[in-house]
């Protein structure tokens, strides 16, 4: 199971570059010839630079390495397999990473909704609280019941009030460089999913599952306390009662709705080969002791990709970076995993997919806030990702079950995977073309 993740910026209500999301309006977009929004609905321009600034990168940065640890319910559900959950049938230990992943993505609407409202602390405090009580609490389970509801659900939902506030922090601190910035705190994200599983593998071994777990609660108290202290919104609280649901009239933005519907699309088939990158390379005679590190080279890559693509985005736009990295997602798994069959080639693939993967997950946040205002940053954030939550939800399964209808063969699932990236990247592009009609615009 792979690591979200995920990033955030805007665009304002200037003439310059709104744009207009219904059809009937189609006619009176405005052009757009900067990827760079000018100021945003409160008329504060965000400055790009200064000590909070940054501090704020870093924070979101330390908090996000955090949530890395996501990437390593492998290594968790290999050893409950073996030991605690040696009785339960994998597929059904599978779940809890699962149910991780979706209360993540899920509690995206809802967490938008109070950030915009109330600012990041209201959220990061009782999220960071959370996450420790959860990791020491998940070293001393035994059940399959107890995993479920510690390490699934509550472990999922504190991910979720560290990664959505992160994100919506930075996109009020800055502009030009929106995509560079949130594309260096998603990076992560990425280093966590390297380093968690690696460490995790050594030290279920060598000091046993409690303290290991144990180990990595205290860490995480350190590192949520860096990320509280360092981490500010630019925009005051509004401190008013809200409604828990998004407003409607979103779903009258075409722009943003199509946005949508190609994120959901994407995150439907990207995590496919992070979950079965490693069960495919043993398929094809490669050791399960080697097949484990080409998943940490999948997600090697995709600490490049979240970080270097992120620095070209905000030269050329950011529409412009993600929908062609959902389209190279595509062919990559049409084109070259179909016909990688040996280390070396699937070493490959996993790096170049795991590269363009990061690279997509880095623009999700800077397009969505490239086309909403300030204000309402938070919320759109959260309403795209509780949409994709649950192709995050049901990409697993289905693609185990096309694996288990082809017989074993790896075709059909492989062919999926580029599918769904490929009718994602058509749509994203669709969105982009709304915003503006110029093939190679800047946006």
């Amino acid at each position: 199971m792979s690591e979200l993740e995920k990033a955030v910026s805007l665009l304002t209500s200037s003439s310059s570059d709104q744009h207009i999301g219904t059809p009937d309006n189609a006619s009176s977009i405005p052009t757009i010839t900067s990827a760079t929004p000018v100021q945003s609905a409160d008329r504060t321009p965000c400055q790009d630079r200064g000590a909070k600034a940054w501090l704020t990168v870093l924070g979101a940065a330390t908090l996000l390495f955090c949530c890395g640890q996501l990437t390593a319910f492998g290594v968790f559900e290999t050893w409950y397999s073996e030991h605690q959950l040696s009785d339960v049938a994998p597929s059904t230990i599978s779940w809890i990473g699962s149910i991780q992943l979706w209360i993540l993505y899920f509690s995206g609407a809802f967490l938008g909704r109070i950030f915009d409202a109330y600012g990041p602390h209201v959220i990061l405090i009782p999220g960071s609280i959370l996450l420790v009580f959860s990791t020491m609490i998940t070293s001393v389970c035994t059940k399959f019941y107890q995993f479920l509801i510690v390490q699934g659900l509550l472990t999922g939902l504190s991910y979720g009030m560290l990664f959505y506030p992160s994100f919506a922090s930075i996109s009020t601190h800055f502009t030009k460089l929106r995509a560079t910035a949130v594309g260096i705190a998603i990076a992560g994200s990425g280093v966590g999913g390297v380093v968690f599983p690696i460490v995790f593998r050594q030290l279920f071994v060598r000091i046993g599952f409690g303290w290991t777990t144990r180990m990595s609660g205290f860490i995480l108290l350190v590192l949520c306390i860096v990320g509280n202290t360092t981490i500010t919104s630019r925009l005051p609280s509004q401190r008013k009662f809200i409604s828990p649901l998004p407003d409607a009239r979103i779903l009258r933005d075409t722009p943003f709705v199509l946005l949508v519907l190609g994120c959901f699309f994407v995150n439907f088939g990207l995590f496919i080969p992070f979950t079965y990158v490693s069960n495919y390379s043993v398929t094809h005679g490669i050791p399960s002791s080697t097949s484990f590190y080409i998943v940490s080279a999948m997600n090697g890559g995709s600490v490049v990709g979240r970080i270097v693509p992120a620095l070209v985005a905000d030269c050329i736009g950011r529409f412009n970076i993600a929908a062609p990295s959902a389209l190279l997602m595509a062919l990559l798994a049409l084109v070259f995993w179909t016909f990688a069959r040996s280390l070396v080639p699937i070493i490959a693939f996993a790096v170049l997919y795991g590269c363009f993967a990061g690279a997509f997950l880095a623009m999700q946040i800077p397009c969505v806030t490239q086309i909403s205002d300030m204000k309402e940053v938070g919320t759109r954030i959260g309403v795209l990702y509780s949409v994709a939550s649950f192709a995050v939800l049901a990409g697993g399964p289905t693609a185990g079950a096309v694996l288990q209808a082809g017989g074993g063969s790896y075709i059909g699932m492989v062919m999926l995977c580029g599918m769904l990236n490929l009718i994602g990247s058509l749509l994203i592009l669709w969105s982009k073309m709304r915003v503006n009609r110029r093939m190679f615009a800047r946006v």
